[in-house]
């Protein structure tokens, strides 16, 4: 094993909706985190894996926004982002670009001063701006905290991401691999293929619906033509919205299906039979019951 091979744990942290997932796939190069322009996209701490034969291996948790908690499943999320900050070597906190710092953020940095590790600032969406406004952003947030680094980068255009990474490096400690190195994720395809559907649902449906739902995979097999099968469930919170996702003869649901269908198909290589169903159950993100039955385990 090379003696200058580093590697090690790396958490992705913000306010909801402010590139993380984005991030997260650009430097990874494929698809992993959902992503979509609603906040608290990503429920659950997600582990990716970059991996540089050469200079190391970083494994990423990429967590859902610190926020202030509104129910059960709120009061999780920000308890599994949170609980992230100790299990790491390197904190990269994402932020827009902007001269104002709002309560958010500086809950987020207030958290941050009590950890000693090496944290690295990224101002992202900085292709939304003008360049001389960025020293700006910079110089507000300089005073905030005493950050190791700060790098302006558009995770969307992928623009800077090669330095997010070299600097990463620098602050990992030498060690050998936590995993192969051909792994990208530890999620198990189902959860996987689970988060596709809800993302194609959060593209599709209206603002006020998509935080109220989950989705359970029933069955996943493979025929032996190499067609794959999958029973699929959205569980949503009210009648109401149940007619909204399944839409005017089923429109809305099929919409929903193709779209979640051909992301899937790119995911196992292969062709998908995807069958969708609807189902309420009321008051879920409030249910530690439910929470559980669909993959939140405040305990894990």
């Amino acid at each position: 094993m090379n003696a200058n091979f580093k590697s090690g744990f790396v958490t992705l942290i913000g306010r909801p909706n402010v590139g993380k997932s984005t991030l997260m796939n650009q430097l990874i190069g494929q698809k992993i985190a959902i992503t979509s322009k609603k906040p608290q996209t990503t429920r659950n701490r997600i582990q990716t894996v970059y991996t540089d034969t050469d200079r190391g291996q970083i494994v990423f948790l990429d967590t859902p926004g610190i926020h202030k908690a509104k129910n059960k499943l709120g009061e999780y999320m920000v308890t599994v982002a949170e609980r992230t900050l100790q299990d790491v070597d390197v904190i990269v906190w994402l932020v827009e670009p902007s001269t104002f710092i709002g309560a958010g953020e500086q809950h987020i940095a207030e958290q941050l001063r009590k950890s000693n590790l090496p944290v690295i600032l990224v101002i992202n969406k900085t292709d939304t701006v003008k360049k001389e406004e960025v020293l700006l952003f910079i110089d507000a947030y300089r005073k905030l905290l005493d950050f190791a680094e700060i790098i302006p980068a558009s995770a969307l255009h992928g623009d800077n991401t090669d330095t997010i990474i070299d600097m990463i490096f620098k602050y990992l400690p030498y060690g050998p691999m936590f995993y192969d190195e051909d792994t990208v994720t530890d999620q198990p395809e189902r959860q996987i293929v689970a988060e596709i559907i809800r993302e194609k649902a959060l593209h599709a449906l209206d603002e006020e619906i998509p935080h109220g739902i989950a989705v359970t995979i029933e069955s996943m097999k493979q025929r032996k033509n190499g067609i794959t099968d999958i029973e699929a469930t959205i569980i949503c919170e009210r009648d109401s919205h149940k007619g909204i996702i399944i839409g005017k003869g089923g429109a809305m649901l099929k919409k929903i299906g193709s779209n979640a269908r051909f992301e899937i198909e790119k995911l196992l290589e292969g062709k998908v039979n995807l069958r969708l169903w609807v189902k309420v159950r009321k008051g879920w993100r409030d249910s530690d019951i439910q929470m559980k039955n669909f993959g939140y385990n405040i305990n894990e």
